[in-house]
């Protein structure tokens, strides 16, 4: 009888735990509005799913992030993706890859942040200076200089660089934890959104003149992505 009762207990300790721990999904988009009616229907939280049945190997499959890309631009560097965009057999996987080529002399990868994902860097030439900070109050500034097989982490959510120290090219490979990562990159967003911020806004954030503000504004802000 007591077997009984243990077993019993587990069980519901078991259930308990379950909804306890229980949470919605990560989101795979910036959002998702809510419909009634399903022929209007535009984005899920993921992709719809193709038949097993009918899944080949190039739904697996993505060429290339051995080559190395055009880094003739403002920022000195290109991101090449490999995530669920590229490789349709990732959905749901929670994975993809990018690479990333930096210009020698300073190629910047500019402060971004991925908003699904923690991002896991491995260095294949050259030497970057990378860093990310750590969120208020403290907005602490964690760096290290890596070279061709160092690794380096980024937390997910969390603002973050990869900077070209070196006078020949660099190259890395990061690795993310979500098929649809997604890239906010802070100058772009802040002073290159459409349509712009209020400069008066941005002023008393930064605590700058309204003329530098409406400066920045009037840029042209690259997308390396």
């Amino acid at each position: 009888m007591k077997g009984v009762h243990f077993l019993a207990t587990f069980v519901f300790l078991a259930f308990a735990a379950s909804f306890a721990f229980a949470s919605d999904p990560s989101p795979l988009q910036d959002f998702c509005v809510a419909i009634n009616d399903t022929k209007d229907g535009v984005f899920v939280n993921g992709k719809f799913c193709r038949d097993p049945k009918l899944a080949t190997a190039n739904d697996f499959f993505f060429p290339g992030l051995n080559i190395a890309r055009n880094t003739s631009n403002p920022v000195g560097s290109v991101v090449t993706p490999a995530n669920v965009a590229q490789i349709p057999g990732l959905n749901t996987l929670g994975i993809s890859l990018v690479r990333i080529d930096f210009a020698p002399y300073g190629g910047l990868n500019p402060p971004h942040t991925h908003p699904r994902a923690t991002e896991i860097l491995t260095v294949l030439e050259g030497t970057l200076y990378v860093g990310f900070v750590t969120s208020n109050p403290d907005n602490r500034l964690i760096t290290k200089v890596l070279n061709p097989g160092d690794v380096f982490v980024f937390p997910v959510g969390l603002i973050h660089f990869q900077f070209n120290v070196g006078k020949t090219k660099a190259s890395a490979i990061g690795a993310l934890s979500s098929q649809n990562p997604g890239v906010i990159t802070i100058a772009n967003a802040v002073f290159g959104s459409t349509p712009p911020i209020r400069s008066d806004v941005l002023a008393k954030a930064f605590q700058v003149d309204k003329n530098i503000v409406d400066y920045l504004q009037k840029q042209f802000w690259y997308d390396n992505n």
